[in-house]
């Protein structure tokens, strides 16, 4: 029953393969405010839409917690989700790309997990995957590269491990009151990853400085900026999680937003630096090519290096590299400078700045770290209270 499980699993990624279309109408459920978990919000934020067959609870909540920290979950007991998601990092992991329990490098940077409920897709660059659920299973199930590295070979095993474990028999009957059994056979797969994914889509961020109302000169001068159309970030970042991949319960319409911010120089390449060529990898289209969605900026003070590929090393550098005309200036063939061809039609084009606008603009994307959130013992380590 597990192997058939997994196998479902696997042909999951085949499917995946495929994408959502260009835009998708949303149907309010008239329940905007309505939710058996407590989310936290202030009122000023409406709630993230709920899974139909995973509608969040407490429970469940707690659950993935614990499956969230533990190593187990591995083909070799070495990595956890929390390996390259750290809470005082915003769930980011402070690297440029993240290597998996067998040693491979993951091609891109490890996103933060903030606010992840309210996006409108998931992963960077691919635009067919739009739930947490279904992203869950690439890090577990993966095989290119490998992350953890679950596979038929190996989970037995492992559920072998979670199921004698006391902690877990309590935690999963509470999760899943319906169920007779719900560590048998298919049902703890399907159980564990709809824990995960409430654990991460519970993972809440709307206390910073910005939220209160506490911001510098400075950051004041640097939001200026950042709504202005000199700098015009907040094309891309907009409202209230700072990215247009935004979604909610008060959505009717959305369009699937991705965006080449220009990063590298494919006047010369043709195409960003293999494997990270973002949307364009899923689709194939050349007009894709180097499209990723925006992230959002909350935390965005705790999460460096920055960009898809981790090529970027500060906040500073970030915004020089914009008004540079949104080219990597490096050695070798991935060099340019935005200034000498800058594109238009979907690319970033150069703009002037100060250092002082560098740095007020920067103060401004501080004012949205929320140090709440990055200690707040709801989202840590649940083993260590365990012990």
């Amino acid at each position: 029953m597990q192997s058939k499980m997994l196998a479902s699993l696997f042909l999951m990624f085949v499917f995946l393969s495929g994408c959502m279309s260009e835009s998708q109408t949303i149907i309010d459920d008239e329940g905007a405010r309505e939710s058996s978990f407590d989310w936290g919000l202030p009122d000023s934020i409406p709630l993230p839409q709920e899974p139909d067959d995973n509608p969040m609870t407490e429970e469940k909540f707690q659950l993935g917690r614990h499956l969230f920290y533990d190593a187990r979950l591995s083909t070799n007991g070495t990595v956890s989700c929390s390996s390259c998601h750290h809470q005082d990092k915003a769930f980011s992991d402070g690297v440029d790309r993240a290597t998996g329990a067998t040693g491979d490098v993951h091609p891109r940077n490890s996103q933060t997990l903030v606010n992840v409920a309210w996006y409108q897709t998931l992963t960077w660059g691919n635009p067919s995957l739009g739930t947490i659920e279904q992203q869950i299973t690439l890090p577990l199930f993966g095989d290119d590269p490998i992350e953890h590295g679950l596979n038929e070979s190996n989970s037995e095993q492992i559920i072998q491990a979670i199921q004698a474990d006391p902690v877990y028999s309590e935690l999963f009957i509470s999760a899943f009151p319906d169920q007779d059994d719900p560590l048998l056979g298919d049902l703890v797969w399907d159980n564990t990853i709809k824990s995960l994914a409430s654990f991460v889509r519970g993972l809440v961020s709307f206390d910073s400085p910005y939220d209160q109302g506490e911001l510098t000169d400075s950051a004041k001068r640097g939001e200026a900026l950042f709504n202005g159309e000199r700098l015009e970030c907040f094309h891309c970042h907009a409202g209230y999680n700072f990215s247009d991949a935004t979604i909610d319960r008060e959505t009717t319409f959305a369009e699937l937003d991705f965006h080449n911010t220009g990063l590298y120089n494919i006047d010369g390449l043709g195409a960003y630096p293999s494997p990270n060529t973002g949307r364009h990898e899923v689709t194939g289209k050349a007009e894709h090519m180097g499209q990723f969605r925006a992230q959002s900026l909350r935390n965005i003070e705790l999460s460096a290096p920055y960009n898809h590929d981790g090529s970027v090393a500060t906040l500073e550098d970030v915004v020089s590299n914009y008004a540079r005309g949104g080219r990597l200036i490096a050695s070798g063939e991935n060099s340019g400078d935005g200034r000498v061809s800058p594109v238009k039609d979907g690319f970033i084009v150069s703009f002037e700045i100060t250092d002082d606008e560098v740095s007020d603009v920067v103060e401004f994307l501080k004012s949205l770290t929320d140090t709440t959130f990055i200690n707040n013992p709801r989202f840590s380590d649940p083993w260590t209270e365990d012990d």
